[in-house]
């Protein structure tokens, strides 16, 4: 057996992995290998250390082998190291002696529509009292289940049962208003919008969403998805109070299209600086990455966030401890939208012939930034 061919491959196909994402193309099986991109920058640097097993130091293509494979790693590495604690925390710490008045807690669920074990999930939502609690893949049965476990607790409520997988229910102690269920792109795909007035009587806009993802049984490319997610960005840009976004992505926290809606909304990512915080794939070990995410303005501080229990679905629960401190919002600001980003937003709503709903702003700075989708 011939290892030194064996270890060419490996690494061949690792490189080729690495810089698939990088074709601006929404067809699912590019769009895809977004997703696991922590176990393919794992696999680049196996196949590095596999490769000095067989290196000849006088062979000049091997230096010219190992130095691409190492420009991969590199080039993954940096792509998610935001998400460590190598890199400084961009919705920070809260304040101390912050008044309970200010401290609102989110909690967020997808709890596959099929799974029937949601004991764990009800233990742990009476644990931790969450103020607002999003639950997606709710068919009427999970609508009926919730409502028998915690429906007392919360006396604010909007539900749409699905059967399709993508019913959602938004559970309260805290008042609502001015809700609505939109269907911003399928009509038979929802998302909640809502105002929550919290207990020091201040309100902030609420976008809970579920778009599809880019899989051949679901939507051949992530065009949808994309929408969707620009979409919601837009709103979170012209809210003229706080904002929190959160909900199954069905994308991961380093892709463009996350990183572009994060960006035209003003929003910040409680996760960076922190730590991946993967809700996907509950069940194995070795495949999950962060699909399940919590936008927020810069209003917003961070006390406590986590994932919840192991509760038979495919996916974490997500939860998040917040303080609402607008007097030090400067100190957090998001990253400003360049022109660059208005005409990458403008060019994916063209896909979907929407592109007349994006204005670029005149203030918009010519700076550009990297984003190939």
């Amino acid at each position: 057996m011939n290892w030194r061919i064996i270890f060419q491959v490996l690494g061949f196909i690792a490189a080729l992995l690495s810089l698939l994402p990088l074709i601006a193309a929404d067809y699912w099986w590019i769009r895809i290998f977004d997703f696991p991109h922590i176990q393919l920058t794992a696999f680049t640097l196996l196949a590095i250390l596999l490769y000095f097993f067989t290196f000849k130091p006088k062979w000049v293509n091997d230096y010219a082998y190992i130095s691409i494979l190492l420009g991969c790693f590199v080039f993954q590495f940096l792509k998610f190291i935001d998400y460590t604690p190598l890199y400084p925390v961009e919705l920070k710490d809260s304040s101390t002696n912050v008044s309970s008045e200010n401290v609102v807690s989110i909690y967020t669920a997808n709890v596959l529509q099929k799974n029937k074990e949601g004991e764990k999930l009800f233990v742990e939502i009476k644990e931790k009292q969450p103020d607002l609690i999003v639950f997606t893949e709710t068919n009427q049965r999970w609508s009926e289940q919730i409502k028998s476990a915690i429906g007392d607790a919360y006396p604010y409520k909007i539900e749409q049962p699905q059967d399709n997988t993508y019913g959602m229910l938004v559970y309260s102690k805290l008042a609502l208003s001015d809700s609505a269920i939109k269907f911003q792109v399928d009509p038979e795909i929802p998302s909640i919008h809502t105002k929550v007035s919290m207990k020091n009587g201040e309100l902030f806009q609420l976008y809970a969403i579920h778009p599809t993802p880019p899989m051949p049984q679901h939507n051949p490319t992530s065009t949808d998805r994309d929408r969707e997610l620009i979409l919601t960005a837009m709103a979170s840009n012209k809210s003229e109070i706080p904002v929190i976004v959160l909900g199954d992505f069905n994308d991961v926290a380093w892709s463009d299209s996350t990183q572009l809606t994060k960006t035209i909304g003003k929003l910040l990512d409680l996760r960076i600086g922190r730590g991946f915080y993967n809700t996907y794939h509950a069940q194995y070990p070795l495949f999950r990455w962060p699909l399940d995410h919590i936008l927020l303005s810069p209003e917003f501080r961070l006390k406590d966030a986590g994932t919840g229990v192991d509760f038979e679905s495919d996916h974490f629960p997500s939860w998040a401890v917040l303080t609402f401190e607008p007097e030090l919002s400067k100190d957090q600001s998001p990253i400003e939208p360049t022109k660059e980003d208005w005409k990458q937003a403008k060019k994916q709503m063209k896909k979907s012939g929407m592109e007349s709903l994006i204005d670029i702003p005149e203030t918009a700075t010519n700076a550009k930034r990297n984003l190939t989708q």
